[in-house]
């Protein structure tokens, strides 16, 4: 796929986007939830090993293709990792899924109610390395916790400023400033983001576009305008901590809006299962969220 086929399957394609992108702090989890103890490595390198093994199992699993799953988001060790003998990539390009990089460092403690991204050092030399292994674009991730318009306009002003390096990289920035599910604030929270966001995309100018990754609305149907705005090119939400079943329900809610599930997609799958047992729990994953993200009319039914 050239850049002109992955912009067009991520603005048209019926599927939804896959989060493999744990990164170290929430490796050991994602490994727990896989079936593999702490006790399993010795070293950073050979938890990462495994967590790149767990990557690679799905990426190449037969039911992990480009006619459900448009788009995958990674973690920077597994862009420059192989599957099947090729770059992760590539090996995702051509199975028709669209290869995205995780590029923030972590967060920052909280300040007004939220967490901004940490200082990224280098982050041009890392999109243009992206670039060069077919990467189509990035994902970048900021906390919301509290109502506080001060703290979210300081948020989405950030991630704005990031997401233009990232287009001045040629690469299509998705924009994540997660609102905490759990916020006794939840619904005040997302109508501010909403409206600070709003703000931002129109105050973009030229051609550029963006992407958004969003936490499901308290109030479904809320980012309707986002998901209209001509400046974004796809609105896609996280589980957020939502069970896939609830998290599908949500989804379901929104319309426009497709998965980019990590938690929520992975839940099922254990190391130790065959790889026929894998790739029925891996396939029975995808579709229920393709089907939320694709067939909102009739889940709601």
């Amino acid at each position: 796929m050239n850049n002109a086929d992955m912009t067009a399957k991520i603005a048209d394609g019926h599927g939804f986007i896959a989060a493999l992108d744990q990164s170290g702090g929430s490796t050991p989890k994602a490994l727990k939830g896989y079936g593999i103890d702490e006790g399993a490595w010795n070293t950073d390198e050979e938890m990462f090993g495994l967590i790149h093994d767990m990557r690679a199992r799905i990426i190449l699993s037969p039911a992990f293709t480009g006619d459900k799953v448009i788009g995958a988001i990674l973690f920077e060790r597994t862009m420059d990792g192989q599957a099947g003998g090729k770059p992760v990539p590539q090996a995702l390009a051509d199975k028709g899924v669209v290869p995205f990089l995780k590029i923030d460092k972590g967060l920052e403690d909280e300040a007004n109610g939220v967490q901004l991204m940490k200082p990224m050092p280098g982050l041009d030399d890392l999109l243009a390395r992206a670039a060069k292994l077919g990467i189509f674009g990035t994902k970048e991730r900021s906390v919301i916790n509290l109502a506080n318009r001060e703290g979210i306009a300081a948020v989405v002003k950030q991630q704005f400023e990031v997401a233009q390096q990232v287009i001045a990289a040629g690469l299509m920035p998705i924009i994540e400033p997660e609102v905490n599910i759990k916020s006794a604030e939840r619904a005040e929270a997302d109508q501010i983001l909403l409206e600070e966001t709003l703000t931002a995309l129109d105050a973009m100018t030229g051609n550029d576009k963006v992407m958004l990754k969003l936490s499901l609305p308290a109030k479904p149907g809320l980012f309707q305008p986002l998901v209209d705005h001509p400046r974004v090119l796809r609105v896609v939400a996280l589980s957020g901590g939502f069970s896939r079943t609830e998290a599908c329900a949500e989804l379901a809610k929104n319309p426009g809006i497709i998965a980019s599930f990590s938690r929520a997609l992975l839940s099922d799958l254990r190391q130790q299962m065959t790889d026929a047992e894998f790739d029925k729990a891996l396939g029975s994953a995808i579709d229920e969220i393709h089907c939320a993200s694709t067939q909102k009319a009739l889940l709601a039914a």
